[in-house]
């Protein structure tokens, strides 16, 4: 069942600026936050370094330590800006409908999500790489296949099972939806339970809205 969305309510659900959930989702791994931290930590320095040298000799003085001062707060905007893109990805599509299905099946499968050359005891280059276990959820209703959700298994995921509720937001640049552009992060009811690969929804809003909109 698909019920489309009013005009106004999907800025209501999907923020423009970052939640905290969607902050910490974009931090990304320890190894990405120590990325971003050597870069806004030499970048930074360097560039202050450089405009304290042309400080009484060149006009762009002042520039270089703007920008310094930014490459400092890289590590906070960073995440920022990229969940401010991954909201924008979904903000943009002309239509959007609560849809209430059901899991069709799940199942799940190991996804490589980093890959690294280390060297062994010998001194040689060898390749490592990070394997995850992910769940994949089938979703559909009364008309038929939908779409999936994909996220990273947990402990808790053990009690999800086929034929359980589910609710998303599925976007569309048809207003018919007769093709679907993107599907949000999911609700379960039965288990009070979030899914998904990144949570793009303002999850109590969303919660509230289908109390209204499914009774």
């Amino acid at each position: 069942m698909l019920i489309p969305l009013k005009p106004g309510e999907l800025p209501r659900l999907i923020p423009a600026v970052a939640t905290g959930p969607q902050f910490n989702a974009c931090s990304g791994s320890p190894r990405k936050l120590l990325q971003r931290l050597l870069i806004s930590v030499i970048g930074g320095v360097l560039t202050l370094l450089i405009s304290q040298t042309l400080a009484f000799r060149s006009q762009f003085a002042p520039v270089l330590l703007v920008a310094g001062v930014v490459l400092l707060l890289y590590v906070l905007w960073g995440p920022i800006v990229e969940a401010g893109r991954r909201n924008a990805a979904l903000r943009r599509y002309p239509a959007a409908a609560i849809f209430e299905g059901q899991v069709a099946d799940l199942f799940t499968q190991e996804v490589v999500e980093e890959r690294r050359e280390q060297a062994d005891q010998s001194g040689r280059l060898e390749l490592v790489e990070n394997r995850r276990t992910w769940l994949t959820l089938e979703l559909e209703d009364e008309e038929g296949y939908l779409g999936r959700v994909r996220f990273p298994y947990d402990k808790k995921h053990q009690l999800i099972r086929a034929g359980m509720v589910v609710r998303c937001l599925v976007l569309s640049e048809r207003k018919d939806f007769s093709r679907i552009g993107a599907l949000s992060d999911a609700w379960l009811p039965q288990l009070k339970l979030w899914v998904g690969e990144y949570p793009f929804l303002l999850r109590p809003a969303f919660e509230e809205l289908c109390l209204k909109r499914l009774r």
